[in-house]
């Protein structure tokens, strides 16, 4: 049986593409779990429809992923940190710390877009690259500076 899908299913096919199946596991499966639907001539000329309007979509997010990378590309960022002896910090910055900054200077961005390898624990300048979008990658640059020091 021939089939639409209408997500991604893992090891079958991406949303949008036309897939030959079982019909029982088309029947049984994919289509009460509204996964995919029949590839009949109306659903393939409205498959096009679809395929047309995600094309606009995915622009229309580019364009506006590459006017926030604008924005951010070179931005400086400075986070205070409360370190101890030796001038070493207590707990670490992590995205979600990188983001309530960018909150701070009016640019929302979700945290899982923030690419940090491992959490930020040390004094210093480090370029955080920021994935907006699949073609659309900004990087700014965080400063960790010690707020005050903790004397034992």
């Amino acid at each position: 049986m021939q089939i639409i899908l209408r997500s991604d299913v893992e090891k079958l096919g991406k949303m949008g593409d036309v897939a030959q199946v079982k019909g029982g596991y088309a029947r049984n499966f994919l289509i009460p779990r509204g996964l995919a639907y029949a590839a009949t001539k109306s659903n393939l000329a409205r498959l096009t429809e679809e395929r047309r309007i995600l094309a606009q979509r995915a622009l229309k997010e580019q364009r506006i992923a590459g006017d926030v990378a604008a924005k951010l590309d070179g931005m400086s960022l400075t986070a205070m940190v409360v370190v101890g002896e030796e001038d070493r910090m207590f707990g670490s910055v992590t995205s979600q710390d990188i983001a309530e900054l960018l909150r701070e200077k009016g640019i929302d961005v979700d945290r899982r877009k923030i690419q940090l390898e491992e959490p930020l624990r040390a004094l210093g300048e480090f370029q955080v690259p920021i994935k907006l979008h699949t073609d659309v990658t900004a990087t700014i640059t965080i400063e960790l500076a010690k707020e005050k020091t903790l004397e034992p």
